[in-house]
């Protein structure tokens, strides 16, 4: 039986405000000023939790307090958390010590814009497992309410106005954070093919693209340290009639791979194959594959790369509807209000939205039905 009581029935599981409260209490730490107005649903649940747990809290770490830090921000601007993934440890596990938009080492907790910071990588998805990423406090304040179109846009802005920064990120910064947000947007395949892989994809991540997922997966067969894939398995596992170009392709980053140098640490690795497809001689071999091939057949590649890289591409396959697991695309990352789909939510992204049907018998985490999707493409990666 737990030392500590459970959450008061008569106040779960709708008030997620009363809930945060709660947790706050949980772990002995205050809810920001702003919310210890009279009346606001997170000062009752705070209240409540100190009065059921008394000295009895749990210990508090930083990723507990980024936990506390996101549910709080996600529900003050009315935005979907998906709480069953996304824990205190699921941060842990997708922390860097380097951003990857600007390259600089992460600070902790200094003030200063160097920071880590915890954001969705798709704006218009809520804040859920696979799509979140940690990032400096300057690429996340650049990134804004963005998207991925924007952040291209602005790399062109730049470079033919020879502009130094827009919103304190130079165009190769931009670039990357495009790279980044493209990842966990729905692309149509030409879209996808064209783009370079700028930045790989940080762990935990989730490809929505297959024609990238297979781009990043290539890649990271090589980023391994002391570890090399076979080329003849990797290209068997396209289709024969573009099996030459993928041999030429694999062969390029091959070269970048050996140009690193024996004693490249995997840091070293992964910058040296991210210039790579910075080289236009790079991108025209890869869209020589990417182009003559359409989503069907690279969602086949993407099934089969696992196997094939022997362990080299730290990724895992999954469906459309686990990935997106709590993404809350329907309403573009927005909460769902109380009492929907039996009405209908307004959809910030444009119009009405009209409720999903819902697929009875197949609960998700914690007995949740999942919400059928017709017309869509059949997997997607998971970075390890």
């Amino acid at each position: 039986m737990s030392p500590f009581p459970s959450l008061p029935t008569e106040q779960a599981p709708s008030n997620t405000a009363f809930e945060i409260g709660w947790d706050f209490a949980h772990h002995r730490l205050v809810p920001p000023a702003e919310h210890l107005m009279p009346g606001n649903p997170v000062r009752s649940g705070w209240e409540a939790g100190k009065a059921a747990f008394g000295q009895r809290t749990l210990r508090v770490t930083p990723h507990i307090r980024k936990w506390l830090q996101l549910r709080l921000g996600a529900w003050v601007r009315g935005k979907a958390f998906e709480g069953v993934q996304v824990t205190p440890a699921f941060l842990e596990r997708i922390d860097v010590t380097r951003c990857p938009i600007t390259g600089q080492a992460l600070t902790r907790g200094t003030g200063a814009d160097t920071d880590a910071s915890v954001d969705r990588v798709n704006n218009h998805a809520g804040y859920a497992a696979g799509n979140l990423a940690v990032m400096s406090v300057r690429a996340n304040q650049a990134k804004s309410a963005y998207g991925w179109g924007d952040a291209a846009t602005f790399v062109r802005h730049i470079e033919a106005g020879q502009l130094g920064q827009i919103d304190g990120l130079n165009a190769r910064e931009w670039a990357r954070l495009a790279a980044l947000m493209s990842y966990c947007t729905p692309l149509s395949h030409e879209e996808a093919a064209n783009l370079p892989l700028l930045v790989l994809p940080p762990p935990r991540l989730r490809l929505l693209n297959p024609v990238q997922a297979v781009q990043a997966g290539l890649t990271l067969c090589f980023a391994q340290v002391g570890k090399a894939p076979r080329l003849d398995a990797l290209v068997r596992i396209f289709p024969s009639g573009i099996q030459r170009e993928v041999r030429y392709f694999l062969a390029a980053l091959q070269a970048r791979r050996v140009a690193a140098g024996p004693a490249a640490t995997a840091g070293a690795l992964r910058a040296a194959l991210e210039a790579a497809w910075s080289q236009p001689v790079l991108m025209r071999l890869w869209r020589r594959v990417a182009l003559r091939l359409n989503q069907a057949h690279f969602e086949s590649v993407a099934a089969a790369l696992p196997a094939a890289a022997g362990g080299l591409a730290p990724f895992r396959y999954l469906s459309l509807e686990q990935a997106t697991e709590g993404w809350a695309l329907e309403t573009g990352g927005m909460a769902v209000p109380e009492g929907w789909p039996e009405g209908q939510a307004s959809n910030p992204v444009g119009g009405a939205l009209t409720p999903p049907a819902w697929r009875t018998g197949e609960g998700g985490p914690r007995g949740r039905r999942r919400p059928e999707r017709g017309n869509v493409p059949l997997a997607r990666f998971l970075s390890e």
